[in-house]
């Protein structure tokens, strides 16, 4: 008995101590499971931008920002790195021997960020929104071009010409404003014009957050068809000043800087120099011009705009301004862009030309003062440009400092966005910073735009005696189907505008980026107003 009693004991501590064991390894294991179900941290990419980006009305242009819309809202379909148009929305079409009727085929598997279906229906309610408010968008040929709009099926889409217009498809990439508002968010009254109740499309990201002049916070569609991107939030803050951008970026506030104009490019090179990040330019994407108003004071005369053209030293401004990250313009659209490779004659950099020039205007040089004068009224010049862009800054001053050498001064107006595009409309300026689109606008859209007095090279152009016959040439090369004919009503058209003097152009403008290097993906698209937030990571 004694020795079962033993054996009895001993029995139990083995079974206490297998029970131990149990436990031990059951609570290890689930401390192990818990640790790998834990939720992954999330992605947020803190970025910055110099103004608010306003209401995101895909049928409206300023105050609303070309970069935020395009992660709202999608178009039929998109201009490729590599200058092709490539489905999108659409995903296939056709088009009649006439080329006035265009027939899309729709993806099936698309819907709006709020889960509701994208169809044929959403795609006409969207271009009549806009038919209805064409003037609006008298800049593009491209609405005026519309005749009628049809739905043949949920997934077929018919658009009706009233002429064979080449640029269709190119125009059809633009981010503004054929692209598709969520049904479900138009105003009671259909009237996209008048505002929207709230930005919903079919792109890849979503607003979730937004403080009007503060933040805006885009977060990932779940609903989206393509590639969903790859990090979490997209955290936007508004900071007005490229000085104060930088800080916060060397802060680590921000772990990316994109666009021209985000910061100085002396900014740029510092921090490219720092080794501490990774930094990018792009190719070529658009011209930094000056246009000069041949409606309004001095530059009206010829001579004047001549002058201009050869006092300002380009190489100078784009080693001293640019660093070299940037090609000097000689003419208003580089030779690689359709249709522009011209042989136009630069106007060469002479201090010399440019005063023989003031003087044949009568623009004389007075013994004791700094500026020319003509029956007693001072050469002056009044610059306008954007003061919140670093490097129209830069131009201002590069510009005021070149022509003040020739004897022309130069009156220096910086000033919000709203209040320039308002002087680009009613032409209250001499000279006037602009940007060319670039891809997928150049040369159709800008050539269209012209026609359009709603832009400033409407009015800087409004001046010349042969502004009528501009019009119309713009009017022909958009709807001829002759390849050799469109080339030389193109050619005529700019060499007309060089020989005029009417743009100075700077240089051929290329974006910039900067970010740590736990940031992966950073490239750069065919058109310099989309950022690819998409293809980004954080490691």
């Amino acid at each position: 008995m004694a020795n079962l009693t033993k054996q009895r004991q001993k029995l139990r501590k083995y079974a206490a101590l297998l029970i131990s064991l149990f436990l031990f390894v059951s609570l290890a294991v689930g401390c192990g499971s818990e640790k790998n179900s834990a939720p992954a941290k999330e992605k947020t990419l803190n970025f910055s931008w110099a103004k608010d980006i306003g209401p995101l009305n895909p049928h409206l242009y300023n105050p609303n920002q070309m970069f935020a819309q395009a992660l709202v809202y999608e178009s039929l379909v998109q201009y490729s790195d590599d200058g092709k148009i490539i489905p999108w929305l659409a995903e296939s079409w056709t088009i009649s021997p006439d080329g006035k009727e265009y027939v899309f085929k729709l993806r099936k598997d698309v819907k709006f960020s709020d889960g509701t279906p994208f169809n044929a229906a959403a795609v006409k309610k969207n271009f009549d929104a806009v038919l209805a408010n064409s003037k609006r968008h008298d800049w593009l040929a491209f609405i005026r071009q519309i005749k009628d709009t049809q739905v043949i099926d949920d997934n077929t889409f018919k658009l009706v010409l009233k002429d064979a217009y080449y640029p269709v498809l190119q125009e059809l990439a633009l981010i503004r404003p054929i692209r598709f508002l969520a049904p479900s968010q138009f105003p009671d009254n259909g009237n996209t014009g008048e505002g929207i109740k709230k930005p919903i499309g079919t792109g890849p990201w979503v607003l979730s957050e937004y403080k009007q002049g503060e933040v805006a916070v885009f977060v990932r569609n779940e609903h989206y068809w393509g590639t969903k991107p790859k990090i979490d939030k997209l955290v936007v803050k508004i900071i007005p000043d490229s000085g104060s951008r930088v800080v916060a970026f060397e802060k680590k506030e921000l772990n990316l800087i994109y666009g021209n104009g985000s910061i100085s490019l002396d900014a740029f090179k510092q921090l490219q120099q720092s080794g501490k990040y990774e930094t990018k330019i792009s190719a070529p994407l658009a011209s930094r011009v000056v246009a000069l108003n041949t409606n309004k004071g001095a530059t009206q005369d010829i001579k004047v705009r001549q002058a201009v053209q050869h006092a300002f030293n380009k190489d100078a401004f784009v080693k001293g301004v640019l660093f070299g990250t940037e090609h000097k313009a000689d003419t208003l659209l580089a030779a690689n862009f359709p249709y522009c490779n011209l042989g136009l004659t630069p106007y060469e950099y002479s201090e010399a030309k440019a005063k023989a020039l003031l003087d044949a205007a009568g623009w004389k040089e007075v013994p004791g003062k700094e500026f020319r004068e003509k029956d007693g009224q001072v050469l002056e010049l009044e610059f306008c440009f954007e003061s919140t862009d670093a490097i129209q800054k830069s131009v201002a001053e590069v510009l005021q400092g070149d022509l003040k050498k020739i004897g022309i001064k130069v009156k220096l107006t910086g000033e919000e966005l709203l209040s320039i595009v308002e002087r680009q409309k009613n032409g209250n300026f001499n000279m006037i910073y602009s940007d060319t689109w670039g891809a997928p606008y150049d040369p159709h859209s800008l050539v269209g735009s012209m026609r359009a007095p709603g832009h400033a090279d409407y009015q800087a152009q409004l001046g010349l005696p042969m502004k009528a016959e501009i019009d119309q040439l713009a009017t022909e090369v958009l709807v001829t189907t002759d390849e050799t004919k469109r080339q030389e009503l193109y050619k005529q058209i700019f060499t007309t505008l060089h020989e005029q003097a009417v743009y100075l152009p700077l240089s051929y403008l290329a974006n910039i980026a900067v970010y740590p290097k736990n940031v992966t993906g950073v490239t750069f698209m065919g058109s310099q107003y989309e950022i690819p937030f998409t293809n980004i990571d954080i490691q």
